[in-house]
């Protein structure tokens, strides 16, 4: 039976990421201890747990089909592959952090001293814009304790919460690149395939959807349902029903996650009672 090979990070946060995803997608993977490969049951597709770096050139060689990891590592690695689909987890940022004590007023300060990295490419891609010559150090490894031993003069590093930056006694002052998850396609890969990735690919995007948006249902006099159908979006329009109680309609729709604040004040002030807001598991157009 044909089926697909995905990379996904062999531990830590991506790692769990990725197979929440597929989980959500309706995946069943039979996960043992410390398994370097696993299948899914219900799924033409087999989970390879790799090293991250790694992922890249397993892509290019076509020993995995398809892979999720960080844009990061795609930019300092991995360019010339393509992104099908990006997957709005694993958020983080590529930052320049110098010691706290460092007076740094621009990009033009860093001239001349060390910068210990694990994303030489990244950093000397950024630094030649700038027009800025540094000695990069790389490091795979804990890169925000080389200022401290007196390795280097600044690094660059991936920055979640900037909470491993205050505990090494340092600031960012710069940000290369902003990252998310995506989904990476091999090269080699099979029109089979293709067609087991399209069908992978729209559970993806169902699952993403969902996500994003709240399911939202509020009761309003008829009187106002015109002017709050005007503040709703939807995925085509929203759906009115009558109420018991005369005079009355309730109103169903879907609203963007980010947009939902906004658009619960907009409806309280047009009249909207009885909202009720809950989550959406998949949203299939």
């Amino acid at each position: 039976m044909n089926k697909i090979k995905i990379a996904v990070q062999k531990s830590g946060r991506l790692n769990q990421d990725s197979l929440k995803l597929l989980k959500d997608c309706g995946i069943s993977i039979d996960n043992g201890k410390d398994q370097l490969k696993a299948q899914a049951r219900n799924f033409p597709l087999e989970v390879l747990y790799l090293r991250n770096g790694d992922i890249p050139q397993y892509l290019r060689d076509g020993v995995v089909d398809i892979a999720i990891v960080g844009e990061n590592l795609l930019i300092e690695k991995g360019n010339d592959l393509c992104i099908v689909e990006k997957l709005g987890f694993s958020k983080c940022k590529v930052s320049i952090a110098v010691p706290k004590d460092m007076k740094y007023n621009s990009i033009s300060d860093l001239e001349g001293l060390k910068i210990a990295t694990s994303y030489p490419n990244t950093v000397k891609d950024f630094l030649d814009k700038k027009g800025v010559s540094s000695e990069l150090h790389i490091i795979n490894g804990s890169v925000e304790i080389a200022p401290n031993i007196g390795l280097a003069d600044a690094i660059v590093d991936i920055v979640s919460s900037g909470s491993t930056l205050f505990k090494n006694n340092l600031k960012e002052v710069e940000e290369l690149l902003v990252s998310e998850a995506v989904l990476v396609t091999s090269p080699t890969l099979t029109a089979v395939k293709e067609e087991i990735l399209s069908k992978l690919q729209f559970r993806i995007r169902a699952v993403l959807r969902a996500r994003n948006s709240k399911y939202v249902l509020l009761n309003a006099p008829n009187e106002k349902v015109k002017e709050i159908i005007k503040i709703l979006p939807g995925m085509r329009s929203p759906t009115v029903l009558p109420l018991a109680e005369e005079g009355w309609s309730s109103i169903h729709t879907v609203v963007e996650k980010n947009k939902f604040w906004e658009v619960i004040d907009e409806l309280k002030a047009n009249g909207a009672e009885g909202i009720l807001v809950l989550a959406v598991e998949k949203m299939v157009l």
